[in-house]
């Protein structure tokens, strides 16, 4: 079953400074039947203006990916961690048992990035923070595994999650197809970056999204040319 989510019908706060749109309950915004999908509790695409940001806050007990669609996010943590992340990179931050941080823009441009939020497999663990370039020419027409859990990305260069989940992403030119397997354990979450692609058929436009299950198999088609990021994480 493939569920399209229009980008009209996400939560929605303005906060001058923030703009955001929430796919699950966050916040001011609660909405019973968005209270997540498997494992993956959070998914906000942030609008921040320039030289604003989010003041230092605490987090525990939570994977935290930050994917960068345009400008760049500049991380700073209690552990005294400190990285600028830019467009088409990703960072991660495990809270584990506890870590404060800021994430603010600091360019003259305005950042646009999604903010995803998964549930971890096991609560406590040190807290950690990891950023890397994933240059987007390298996952032209092909998925690349971004964060996971599982050994074998890791290994392959994903950053690591404390969670059985994994975020992957592709650019495709328009008219090229991808087709993926999903374990029937896992449930889909896919979201459009930029461009508009079709799931088995069913059109999904920027920064819509396709909440997939019992589909073990997809086929993506890009419609125009498109960025998509793909989460899959275990249901039960």
């Amino acid at each position: 079953m493939i569920e399209k989510r229009d980008f009209s019908t996400l939560g929605h706060a303005n906060h001058g400074w923030l703009n955001a749109r929430h796919h699950f309950s966050f916040g001011g915004y609660h909405d019973p039947a968005r209270m997540g999908w498997g494992s993956l509790r959070v998914w906000n695409d942030d609008e921040i203006a320039p030289k604003s940001g989010f003041p230092t806050h605490p987090h525990r007990d939570m994977e935290i990916i930050t994917y960068v669609r345009t400008g760049a996010i500049t991380h700073r943590d209690s552990l005294g961690n400190e990285g600028r992340t830019e467009a088409g990179d990703v960072q991660v931050m495990s809270a584990g048992t506890g870590v404060a941080h800021s994430e603010f823009n600091l360019e003259d441009e305005e950042t646009r990035l999604f903010q995803i939020w998964i549930i971890p497999d096991e609560a406590g663990g040190a807290p950690r923070w990891d950023a890397k370039q994933f240059p987007k020419g390298e996952r032209s027409g092909k998925l690349e595994v971004l964060a996971s859990g599982r050994d074998e990305d890791i290994l392959a260069g994903a950053l690591m999650i404390r969670a059985d989940a994994r975020l992957s992403g592709a650019t495709l030119a328009k008219g090229d197809s991808i087709t993926h397997r999903i374990d029937p354990a896992y449930a889909g979450y896919l979201v459009v970056s930029a461009g508009s692609v079709s799931v088995n058929g069913v059109e999904i436009g920027e920064r819509d999204a396709a909440a997939i299950t019992r589909e073990p198999e997809i086929t993506i088609t890009a419609l125009e040319d498109a960025e998509f990021l793909i989460a899959e994480t275990r249901t039960h």
